[in-house]
């Protein structure tokens, strides 16, 4: 679904992305894995159309991204630190999200409901802890029922009722044949989430493989001990 080919981006002095190149397919649930700084969040924002990259392609079903801004339509995000008006209310934003998208059609209030969101859409959103404003995010990035869906840090100041909901929730879409990528520092999270990894550092990708494969690799069965064995490796 989403193809990125030899992607490179430069800020200043940094290269944050080296001749990148990743295709991904329905169904995937992809983690996104590296030390700070490797590239990931650029990745992302370059997929999301924030960040221009300074050279390469990046295709969503076979089409240029750079042609339009439509293909956002089918994308869900969930940041990982939301950044809302301070003086609306959960409930003003969630309807000012449904009347810019005008498509009440396909609305999904599973999460919303999981998160028992409704019973504090009085409550404005600089007033809420940074738990409740992940909960937001989370049922944001679902709402309109997108194809594929980027998760940055989803369950990070989730409570465990909560976070439980929201995997269960990516492991329900998963089965219906969207495309996620996620990234989280948790990785035992990531183990029961993700069908595929890829891990990058100094912004290029090492490897990009299913996680039976990346496990038979490095001989590891906990995904924190095969990542911790890659990450003493030197980028080629």
């Amino acid at each position: 679904m989403i193809e990125a080919i030899s992607i490179s981006k430069k800020f200043g002095k940094l290269k944050a992305l080296n001749n990148v190149s990743i295709v991904t397919g329905s169904g995937q649930s992809i983690a996104l894995v590296g030390p700070n700084g490797c590239g990931k969040t650029t990745l992302i924002k370059c997929i999301l159309g924030m960040v221009v990259p300074d050279s390469g392609t990046i295709k969503l079903k076979s089409e240029s991204i750079a042609t339009g801004w439509k293909y956002r339509s089918i994308i869900g995000y969930m940041p990982q630190v939301g950044r809302y008006p301070d003086q609306m209310k959960i409930g003003q934003v969630m309807d000012m999200l449904t009347d810019i998208r005008q498509s009440p059609s396909s609305i999904d209030e599973d999460l919303i409901k999981a998160f028992s969101l409704k019973g504090l859409y009085n409550k404005r959103m600089g007033t809420l802890s940074g738990g409740t404003m992940q909960k937001v995010s989370a049922s944001i990035a679902f709402l309109f029922n997108p194809e594929i869906l980027i998760l940055d840090e989803p369950t990070a100041g989730l409570d465990p009722v909560a976070s439980e909901a929201l995997k269960e929730k990516i492991a329900a879409e998963k089965q219906k044949g969207k495309l996620f990528l996620i990234t989280s520092h948790i990785l035992s999270e990531l183990e029961e989430l993700a069908t595929h990894i890829v891990y990058m550092q100094d912004g290029v990708i090492m490897l990009y493989k299913t996680m039976e494969a990346l496990k038979v690799d490095t001989g590891e069965n906990k995904l924190s001990r095969a990542i911790a064995q890659l990450m003493t490796k030197p980028a080629p």
